[in-house]
């Protein structure tokens, strides 16, 4: 009985399972053999399974061991019927194996692709594996057209339909790689591309790469005067009247883990990520020396793979936190109120515990050591991303400010990065003016205390100001311009 052979039940979907185990069938008699019963109407049946994976750590199909064969947040892509889409599903798993250090929530990301692919090719009764002569009735010809109707309409981001075609390209290349699919016809036509780049020492580089016909470009256009900067996101720099109001408002809410988050944040630069996997060690590992310091001075922290906080990318860097807020966390970290939170955590009260916790001991996210420690016993279907802080954002930071200060405000945790590095700018910026240091001096500074990996994303801390003055300039002008004009026509 194949898929086809049930009724339509609903819409295909990505469906995350908690924990996933690989196993194979096997005799009674095997180590590790579980026998596995089937109901078969009035009648049962049974057949043996045991793990891939034996308890000394090597697998029983003689695969390398550092290929993983346990998962957390494994997600599978379910047909309309509510069956598992076979090739689908193994292609993730396939990808999942011989990732060295898989990030669940990129393989989350492809099963939404391939789910919403599939959406497609039922609502329009397409079968997927058919590629006939006439190259537009294809299934990768079709989609591609739909993406960018899609697009055109309004219905998904530019950006969103490129990933989306991009992730059906590789599944259809990976299938013919495999012999699981022979087509026809062509899913698409190749060709090669020449891309120039500049490295970080200034060097130029041309890389070849394949791009096929289906394939939907993005053309990136960057506009710096948007008042945003382009770090790793479109990020908004608050004024320092918008961080006074928003250090007001966390004050005012109370709630000290959050007042901690954003101030670590805000001082230092940090993301999301790199703040929320810190660890109550990193604070209570300060020397006696550190503390008794000069309060003006700065606590040199390491962050990066080896040290238990996680950064983008893996980047290995420091960050230069004052010693005044150090202290800061220093007094949290031994109150009652934290170690309250931590003797409800899972782990107990130890160093090792994440530093901030919620009121139920409950880590605000998961650092990337964690995520690949598989837990059997886990029931959550999505990895904690910092979820709790974003939504404090939109329940207690955001409607204080807007209700006291500005109907429009927002931000993005994110912003508070973009922030630090205005903030960072402008004060070495003067050191300019007084000619205590040089331009160039200024710019590495800063590169290094942001962890850029080019010097063109510190460019755009250094020319920000300047483009705000100059869109102004220009914009009070060209309005001057046009009174003017209405003036003299007597429409004034």
């Amino acid at each position: 009985m194949s898929e086809d052979d049930f009724p339509v039940a609903g819409k295909a979907r990505k469906l995350t399972l908690p924990s996933f185990a690989l196993t194979e069938v096997c005799e009674a008699t095997d180590e590790g053999a579980a026998r596995i019963s089937l109901p078969v109407g009035l009648n049962e049946t049974a057949y043996y399974e045991r793990p891939k994976l034996t308890d000394s750590g090597l697998r029983v199909d003689g695969k390398p061991k550092w290929k993983s064969s346990r998962f957390n947040l494994f997600p599978i892509v379910l047909c309309a019927t509510g069956l598992p889409w076979v090739e689908a599903t193994i292609y993730i798993l396939f990808k999942l194996e011989n990732a060295i250090e898989p990030s669940m929530s990129t393989f989350s990301g492809i099963a939404d692709d391939l789910a919403a692919y599939r959406r497609f090719l039922d609502d329009e009764v397409i079968e997927w594996r058919n590629f006939p002569a006439q190259k537009l009735n294809r299934p990768t010809y079709r989609y591609s057209s739909h993406l960018r109707t899609a697009v055109c309409n309004g219905v998904i981001a530019l950006s969103s339909a490129k990933r989306r075609m991009g992730t059906v390209v590789a599944f259809y290349n990976w299938m013919k790689s495999e012999g699981i699919l022979d087509p026809a016809y062509a899913p698409w036509k190749e060709s090669d591309v020449y891309i120039k780049f500049t490295g970080g020492l200034g060097f130029e580089f041309t890389k070849q790469l394949i791009t096929t016909d289906v394939s939907i470009r993005v053309p990136k256009q960057s506009d710096p005067y948007d008042g945003r900067i382009d770090d790793g996101g479109k990020l908004r720099p608050l004024s320092l009247s918008e961080q006074r109001q928003l250090v007001e408002a966390l004050f005012v809410r109370g709630n000290t883990e959050m007042t901690l988050i954003h101030l670590l944040a805000l001082l230092t630069g940090a993301r999301i990520q790199t703040v929320l996997t810190f660890r109550v060690r990193h604070v209570r590992g300060l020397s006696a020396e550190q503390l008794n310091g000069d309060p003006s001075s700065e606590i040199r922290c390491p962050i990066g793979p080896g040290t238990g906080i996680d950064t983008k990318m893996n980047k290995r860097m420091s960050l230069h936190i004052p010693l005044w807020f150090f202290r800061m966390l220093l007094t949290y970290v031994n109150s009652d109120r934290a170690q309250r939170r931590r003797s409800l955590a899972v782990g107990g009260d130890t160093n090792e515990q994440y530093l901030f916790l919620s009121k139920y001991g409950a880590p605000l996210y998961s650092s990337k050591d964690d995520m690949r420690v598989f837990d059997e016993t886990s029931d959550r279907r999505h990895p904690i991303k910092g979820q709790s802080v974003r939504k404090f954002i939109c329940d207690a930071v955001i409607p204080y400010v807007r209700t006291k200060y500005n109907p429009t405000f927002r931000y993005q945790f994110h912003d508070l990065r973009a922030s630090f590095g205005m903030n960072l700018t402008d004060r070495q910026l003067k050191l300019v003016e007084q000619k205590k240091r040089t331009l160039s001096q200024v710019r590495e500074f800063v590169k290094v205390r942001m962890g850029h990996s080019s010097a063109a994303t510190t460019d755009l801390y250094l020319q920000f100001r300047g483009n705000l003055n100059h869109i102004q300039h220009v914009t009070d002008d060209h309005d001057d311009h046009l009174w003017n004009l209405a003036a003299e026509a007597g429409l004034l």
